[in-house]
C-alpha cells in the first residue's frame, strides 16, 4: 500500500483507538487449548473493532499459546504468559495491563453470542453517556456449542446495588464495567471474588444500562460450579459483609426452593443423556 495516499487524520484516529480502545476483553487461560477456539473466534468475528484482546496465560504447557497467537486479531491481541496465583490473580494482571475504557472478562470456553455483541454494547455506551456498567443476558452451551438453556438467574432490566443481594443475578462475563471505577479482585476469596467485585463496582456506578438480548454464551461447568459448596459459603460471607447478616440469612432461606428446582432440572438433564 502506498502510505502517501493515507489520510493523516485517519491514521491518527486509528492509532489513538488502538492506544485507548473502547473495550479491553480479558481472557484468562491455563491449558485451555480444548476450549479456547470458540472464544477467540467470537472475538475475531466482532463487527465493532474498537477493542483489544488480552490473553493472560498462566504458563500453559499445551497448545493454548499457539492457538491464541494464530487466532488473535493482529495488533488488537496481546498475549502474556507467566505463572500466577490463580484465576483472580490473573484477572488482576489483566486489569493492570488493560488500556480500554471498559473491561469485559471473557473466560476461555465462553463466547460472545453474536458478531454484533460489541457493536450493541458500544451503541449503548454512546446513547447513555458512558455509564458505569452495561449488562445483558447469558445462555448456557455445552462443549459442542449447543444451547443447554438459559442461565439459572435472569438479569433484571433494572440493576441496582440491592439486586446482588439475590445472588449473582448477572453473569460475570455479561457485566461490562467502566475501567476507572473498577478496583482489583480480592484474592482472599478463592471462588466468589467475581461476586464481591461486581458489588464493589455497583457501589461506584452512577448508571447501569441493560443491553437487551443474549450477550454471552457460557460454557457449562467452570470453577464455581466444580466447587459449589465452597462458593456458596464464600458468597454467604460476602453477602453478610455488604447486606448484613439478617438479610443474608433471609435471602438464603428463600434460595432453598430455587436451589431444589435447579437440582431437579440438572438431574433430569443428566438422566436424558
Amino acid at each position: 500500500m502506498n502510505t502517501a495516499t493515507l489520510d493523516p487524520a485517519a491514521v491518527n484516529k486509528r492509532e489513538a483507538s488502538l492506544a485507548e480502545p473502547l473495550f479491553s476483553i480479558i481472557t484468562v487461560t491455563w491449558n485451555a487449548a480444548a476450549v479456547l477456539v470458540p472464544t477467540m473466534r467470537s472475538v475475531a468475528e466482532q463487527t465493532c473493532r474498537n477493542f483489544e484482546h488480552l490473553i493472560i496465560d498462566g504458563a500453559s504447557t499445551d497448545d493454548t499459546l499457539r492457538i491464541a497467537g494464530e487466532m488473535g486479531a493482529g495488533e488488537r491481541t496481546r498475549i502474556f504468559s507467566e505463572p500466577d496465583e490463580g484465576l483472580y490473580d490473573a484477572m488482576n494482571k489483566g486489569m493492570d495491563r488493560a488500556k480500554g475504557k471498559y473491561l469485559i472478562f471473557l473466560n476461555a470456553g465462553d463466547a460472545f453470542h453474536s458478531a454484533d455483541t460489541l457493536s450493541r454494547i458500544a451503541s449503548a455506551v454512546r446513547e447513555n453517556e458512558m455509564p458505569g456498567i452495561l449488562y445483558g443476558q447469558t445462555q448456557v452451551v455445552d462443549e459442542h456449542r449447543h444451547r443447554v438453556g438459559d442461565r439459572h438467574l435472569t438479569a433484571p432490566e433494572k440493576l441496582t446495588l440491592e439486586s446482588f443481594a439475590d445472588g449473582m443475578v448477572v453473569c460475570h462475563q455479561a457485566f461490562v464495567v467502566l475501567a476507572r471505577i473498577a478496583s482489583p479482585y480480592n484474592t482472599a476469596y478463592r471462588f466468589s471474588a467475581d461476586y464481591e467485585w461486581c458489588i464493589r463496582c455497583l457501589q461506584h456506578s452512577r448508571r447501569n444500562v441493560y443491553v437487551p438480548g443474549i450477550m454471552i454464551d457460557f460454557l457449562e461447568g467452570g470453577l464455581t460450579n466444580k466447587n459449589h459448596r465452597a462458593s456458596l459459603m464464600e458468597r454467604f460471607r460476602i453477602m453478610c459483609r455488604y447486606y448484613g447478616a439478617a438479610t443474608a440469612v433471609r435471602k438464603h432461606i428463600a434460595f432453598i426452593p430455587r436451589a431444589l428446582r435447579r437440582r431437579k432440572k440438572e438431574n433430569k438433564s443428566s438422566q436424558e443423556l
